[in-house]
């Protein structure tokens, strides 16, 4: 891929707050004045844009465009990339104890794999599918065009739990399935506290199930949101041949946690913690099923523990942890959510209730993707959850 020079769009002098995504326990306020309103990525080939990550107090962006990884300043000047992956890089977030990106990263070959393929030219990987997260060394990142396999920068860490949902088969509704809880693989990831507990707590990572939107089965209506301890992941971490993918990683996660939404369309594609509500943002694709709202939006109430019930829509009786919630926004069926049009390419909360929200395009002359990540202000409004900062 050939990676086009970023295009400025705001001169700001530094930035004096400490951001959430980089720095989740900073206490200063985030200046909204030093911010830029927008950053554009520039046009960066036929793969869209996954996720994007901020770093306030380094003054650093990063954007996830599904087969490259891009560093850029807050003026949006590229300073580095990483290139040669040949899944699906999705979701990112900072991890506040070491200060390296998490990634989601897919090999598989159903429609989005075999889509990503299509467009790579001499690629393969032996029709393997793995789910990773991937963790980027980012002070490695120092120029463009650096190697995921070659450069040292990118370690990865195998999700079984995810795998193992992807393999197996079920009974649904009188039919032989494939793929328990609906699973497609792993997309949204974020660092959080416990559920429930302190938000000055210790920090897990979690990661959230891509679901296949069947409209024909029932047992694909929630969203699995894994949870991990990733103080003990440097034993599990290995650079990632993508011919051979290895399987080194945690036997089960810590929790297995489930969220009622009613059905989507692959899941959650972008999982978000806001430290200053402590609540979790949901971005997702709508679903098709008419019985429910269908909304593109979630927010999951941080501070209400998992609740131990019986799953809806099962054909034997499956007990999980399900999780909450907020009341707010638009209500129908007992599930609350928002229509918002974007999200589900990059969320990523600044603290004092303020975003950056990606907003991907592609150009109908060049057929080339981009993204232009803007400020937003959160206000929980049912019509309009989100507000441009002008």
């Amino acid at each position: 891929m050939i990676l086009k020079r970023l295009i400025p769009i705001l001169l700001v002098v530094p930035l004096l707050a400490a951001c959430p995504s980089g720095n989740p326990n900073g206490k200063m306020p985030v200046d909204v004045s030093k911010l830029p309103r927008q950053i554009y990525s520039g046009e960066q080939g036929p793969f869209h844009v996954q996720g994007i990550a901020v770093d306030l107090d380094r003054g650093y962006m990063y954007f996830s465009f599904t087969t490259t990884l891009l560093k850029t300043d807050m003026q949006g000047n590229l300073l580095g990339s990483v290139e040669g992956m040949t899944g699906h890089l999705g979701c990112m977030t900072l991890n506040p104890d070491d200060g390296r990106l998490y990634a989601s990263i897919e090999y598989k070959h159903d429609a989005i794999g075999k889509g990503i393929l299509n467009k790579l030219e001499g690629v393969r990987n032996d029709e393997q599918t793995g789910f990773y997260v991937a963790v980027f060394d980012v002070d490695r990142i120092d120029r463009i065009g650096m190697n995921a396999e070659k450069d040292d920068v990118m370690k990865t860490v195998y999700i079984k739990e995810a795998v193992d949902d992807y393999y197996a088969k079920v009974s649904n509704n009188g039919q032989e399935l494939e793929h328990r809880f609906g699973c497609s693989g792993i997309d949204g990831v974020t660092f959080a506290p416990a559920f429930g507990q302190s938000r000055d707590g210790k920090k897990y990572l979690y990661v959230a199930y891509g679901i296949y939107g069947d409209t024909l089965r029932t047992d694909n209506d929630y969203q699995v949101i894994l949870a991990y301890d990733t103080r003990d992941w440097k034993q599990y971490e290995q650079p990632l041949t993508q011919e051979n993918l290895h399987k080194s990683g945690p036997e089960k996660p810590l929790h297995k946690y489930f969220l009622y939404t009613g059905n989507t369309s692959w899941g959650i594609q972008n999982l978000a913690y806001d430290p200053a509500s402590g609540n979790c943002y949901a971005a997702v694709y709508k679903g098709k099923k008419s019985q429910y709202p269908n909304y593109s939006l979630f927010v999951i109430d941080g501070g209400k523990p998992a609740r131990r019930e019986l799953l809806q829509g099962f054909d034997t009786p499956t007990e999980g942890e399900v999780l909450s919630l907020v009341p707010a926004g638009k209500s129908a069926g007992g599930i609350y959510g928002w229509d918002f049009k974007w999200g589900t390419t990059g969320l990523c909360p600044l603290g004092g209730g303020y975003f950056y929200i990606s907003q991907n395009a592609r150009s109908k002359e060049t057929k080339q993707q981009s993204s232009t990540v803007r400020l937003y202000r959160w206000t929980g409004d049912a019509d309009a959850p989100f507000r441009p900062v002008e």
